[in-house]
């Protein structure tokens, strides 16, 4: 993947980390008695809570593709960019639900999970395709 790509993932990944810490900060302070009311807080927490996991998740490969052969960095990235997208379309449609968003929000939650679930079968396929070095001095 070009550098370029690369920079655009990396800087989607700390945008996405930004936002994950900015609106579980809201739900726990600034929405709280909005959330509340609607009795949607524990939604709320838990899309700021998958929205980071994935956000960190995501920017870890990226990190690890640097050091990857260019088909393992390309199919990090890919799987970095399937998290990213899982974050949009999960947690931003929980988010918008929870504030009373139009209930057209609530089928593209799914699509987010299962973008998050390709994105960790993309990991396990990877550790069966990775070699593993060899063993130096023995």
């Amino acid at each position: 993947m070009s550098q370029r790509r690369f920079s655009i993932l990396l800087a989607l990944s700390g945008l996405s980390g930004f936002c994950a810490v900015t609106l579980g900060a809201l739900g726990a302070h600034a929405l709280r008695a909005t959330l509340t009311e609607r009795q949607t807080l524990g939604a709320w927490q838990t899309a700021a809570n998958y929205h980071l996991a994935h956000s960190i998740a995501a920017l870890g490969l990226l990190l690890l593709a640097q050091q990857q052969t260019s088909l393992h960095a390309r199919l990090l990235h890919r799987i970095s960019a399937t998290w990213l997208l899982g974050c949009l379309l999960f947690s931003g449609s929980i988010y918008g639900l929870a504030l009373g968003g139009p209930r057209l929000l609530g089928p593209i939650t799914p699509l987010g999970g299962l973008a998050f679930m390709a994105g960790w079968g993309g990991v396990v396929w990877l550790a069966f395709k990775l070699k593993p070095e060899a063993e130096s001095g023995s």
